[in-house]
């Protein structure tokens, strides 16, 4: 009964956590599809830290949260990389 009782806690929490951390990401997509670079980067970093805590909770696996991080880099470095400007030879 204890067992099913803490389980039931450790089930709510680790769900709240994880709907806030799918909030976060989307806000960092959102950024990153309006092409706000200021933003996406803002974003990407509190991103960074809700995803680091909670693999270091236990909520997250380590190496889910490190492909989660990863992608997300990804993709604001390609924001970076690639200004969005009419391409010389398309005139």
């Amino acid at each position: 009964m204890k067992r099913a009782r803490q389980a039931e806690k450790r089930n709510l929490k680790n769900r709240s956590v994880k709907t806030s951390i799918r909030n976060i990401v989307k806000k960092v997509e959102a950024a990153i599809s309006a092409k706000n670079i200021e933003e996406s980067i803002k974003e990407l970093k509190i991103a960074i830290k809700a995803i680091s805590k909670a693999a270091s909770k236990g909520v997250l696996h380590k190496n889910t949260a490190s492909r989660k991080i990863s992608r997300l880099s990804k993709k604001v470095n390609a924001i970076l990389q690639k200004p969005d400007l009419p391409e010389a030879g398309a005139a």
